[in-house]
């Protein structure tokens, strides 16, 4: 009996365990995960512990894995990162983000298997413009505020210039992510969403804090940011791996811009309180790199055939409050 195998980096982080669980509910895959647990108590274990995943490997071992078993791969989906925007060691985001992203494309393009791999909106910087145009002056043209955002431009670049080489895997996309919150975010600390990190002080009928706006016509928590929830993000994965014909670089979002204030309220709403909101000054190291308004085109990922319909703000806080923030176990 033949294996169908989907083969997940970062499988038991946010977006990667998410991802995992729409995978599995295919009886037919064997979906493996390739990822580091970290501290028992740290709980990402969790992330993936009610699925049923068909193997689990440690990155330092992933090339050898692969090599083993290629033949029974159908589909490698690249999700394991550095995420921070803040991270200070270049070198580490750089490998993480791109050598070992190059490396993986390559290992696909020569075994002829097929790549989904994440990139960020962060790639695109501080504009107003998030037009997901991927030829190779485009992508060039782009300018992120941060090495984060750089690392995954430039993979981006990368990939599409293999591909316009005619060395690429048989498909392969990148979904550039905007601002994805939903269940399996707890083990991210800082990096959370805004509506995990606010849910407890929430929960416990206090008020919260959000930034002060340093930019004329924008007010106090009026920043805007595309939220995108997570359950989304899934589909769309779960969708590519359906759709072999799907090839480039995508926005991945909501394709509305929704403030903080709004994500705040909703929290509040879907705990059945009051909104107490306060502001707090932004902190000056990220002030004059702050991205004031993200937006994602959407045109052509729907052209390319993914018709679904994204989850409004409200609905998406209302699930992830009720059904996984407020339970015992909130974990997908």
């Amino acid at each position: 009996m033949t294996r169908r195998i989907a083969f997940v980096t970062g499988g038991a982080g946010f977006i990667g365990s998410n991802i995992v669980a729409k995978l599995t509910e295919d009886p037919s895959l064997d979906v493996v995960v390739c990822d580091w647990l970290q501290e028992a108590e740290l709980g990402k274990w969790r992330n993936i512990a009610k699925h049923p995943i068909g193997d689990f490997v440690a990155p330092e071992n992933m090339f050898d894995w692969l090599e083993k078993r290629w033949r029974d791969i159908e589909i490698v989906v690249h999700m394991g990162a550095i995420s921070s925007t803040t991270e200070p060691d270049a070198d580490k985001i750089i490998h993480a983000n791109f050598t070992l992203s190059r490396d993986l494309f390559r290992w696909c393009a020569d075994r002829q298997r097929r790549f989904v791999y994440a990139s960020s909106a962060a790639t695109y910087g501080d504009t107003t413009d998030f037009d997901d145009k991927d030829d190779l002056a485009s992508l060039a043209a782009l300018r992120p505020l941060n090495t984060y955002g750089w690392s995954k431009a430039l993979f981006d670049l990368f990939a599409a210039r293999q591909a316009a080489r005619d060395y690429a895997p048989p498909q392969w996309v990148g979904l550039k992510f905007f601002n994805v919150y939903g269940p399996n975010e707890e083990h991210k600390h800082a990096m959370k969403s805004v509506a995990s990190q606010i849910w407890p002080k929430v929960a416990g009928g206090q008020a919260v804090q959000l930034f002060k706006s340093y930019r004329e016509g924008v007010a106090d928590g009026g920043q805007t940011r595309d939220f995108v929830y997570v359950g989304d993000v899934a589909d769309v994965v779960a969708w590519l791996a359906n759709s072999e014909q799907v090839n480039g670089v995508y926005n991945l979002g909501s394709g509305k811009a929704r403030t903080f204030e709004d994500m705040a309220k909703a929290v509040f709403a879907a705990a059945g309180k009051p909104a107490k909101i306060e502001y707090t000054p932004m902190p000056p190291a990220i002030r004059d790199k702050y991205q004031y308004f993200t937006q994602a085109k959407m045109d052509r990922l729907k052209a390319a055939g993914f018709n679904q319909p994204m989850t409004p703000l409200e609905d998406g806080i209302t699930d992830y409050i009720q059904n996984y923030l407020s339970q015992p176990d909130p974990y997908r």
